[in-house]
């Protein structure tokens, strides 16, 4: 396989800083040489070019940053298109997770119909009418499903850029009011962790992979470290107690890999400057590497 890695070193979405570093510790934990080691090509094309927070007016505090981060995602959305075409693999390096916007529109410009495994604390799935924030770091898979601020939703003309019904959010464990009565009113298949307590990540991750990759459909996985329990991903920037252990992070990576069907990947919120000895950018790595063929035996 051709991966193709880009970074996108972004924290305009998020209100911690240091998540735009994290590009650099994935590098840094040997995401390159260990891929090749698992027989794939790797092409770095670098990182996109990503405003800071201090040279930037954050505006409107329902969509702080609303435009730098738009810019990024079109040039992201690009990136990610060329690659598929290339018939490489895209993978995305955050950064915070609105980069997700500009990597799932380039997948979906690319396939007509696409799924969506969010592995994440959070559901990421409010508007700029329920967010407690202004981050568009919790807003960009409502976003993609059609729903929210006009400039998100409407990035590159298509709306929506994943059917809603497309989508599957694992590992949930910290929601706002207003997000979910939005996912219950879009009908967003996510597993919280009392889900997965109940019945295990095997079963979870099989019904996310029948939900996303229904008749073959081609999946996009973005994976947010904070999914994690802190103890096994200190260096986030929104962590959350009671998340998924190491060997539940990393069976839902195998399970994808053996379903066959990704097609791109992001990476997001590894923040090194909450990290301990780069350990979360190295958990990163071993996830990445798990999801793109890595086995035991």
């Amino acid at each position: 396989m051709q991966i193709r890695v880009i970074g996108v070193p972004m924290d305009l979405g998020a209100d911690r800083r240091g998540v735009d570093i994290g590009v650099s510790a994935i590098r840094y934990a040997g995401l390159h040489e260990k891929l090749r080691a698992l027989g794939h090509s790797v092409k770095d094309i670098g990182n996109l070019h990503v405003p800071l927070p201090e040279n930037q007016p954050a505006g409107d505090p329902h969509v702080k940053y609303l435009e730098p981060i738009i810019q990024v995602a079109e040039e992201l959305a690009a990136a990610v298109s060329e690659a598929l075409q290339a018939g490489d693999l895209p993978l995305v390096l955050g950064g915070d997770h609105s980069i997700a916007l500009g990597s799932i529109t380039g997948v979906a410009s690319f396939y007509n119909d696409i799924g969506v495994i969010w592995i994440d604390a959070h559901g990421d799935f409010n508007t700029p009418e329920t967010t407690p924030s202004g981050n568009i770091h919790g807003m960009v898979l409502a976003a993609l499903a059609g729903l929210g601020h006009e400039r998100l939703v409407h990035l590159a003309g298509r709306v929506p850029k994943v059917n809603p019904q497309n989508i599957a959010i694992v590992g949930v464990r910290d929601l706002d009011p207003g997000e979910r009565e939005l996912l219950r009113a879009n009908r967003i298949h996510v597993f919280t962790m009392t889900d997965i307590d109940r019945r295990g990540i095997s079963a979870i991750m099989e019904e996310a992979i029948t939900v996303a990759g229904h008749n073959g459909r081609r999946i996009h996985l973005s994976l947010d470290l904070d999914a994690l329990d802190p103890s096994e991903a200190p260096g986030v920037g929104t962590p959350v107690r009671g998340g998924l252990s190491y060997r539940e992070a990393h069976l839902s990576m195998e399970l994808l890999a053996a379903c066959g069907q990704i097609c791109s990947i992001d990476v997001v919120e590894v923040n090194p400057i909450l990290d301990r000895e780069n350990a979360t950018a190295s958990l990163a790595v071993g996830l990445v590497l798990s999801a793109l063929g890595k086995t035991i035996l």
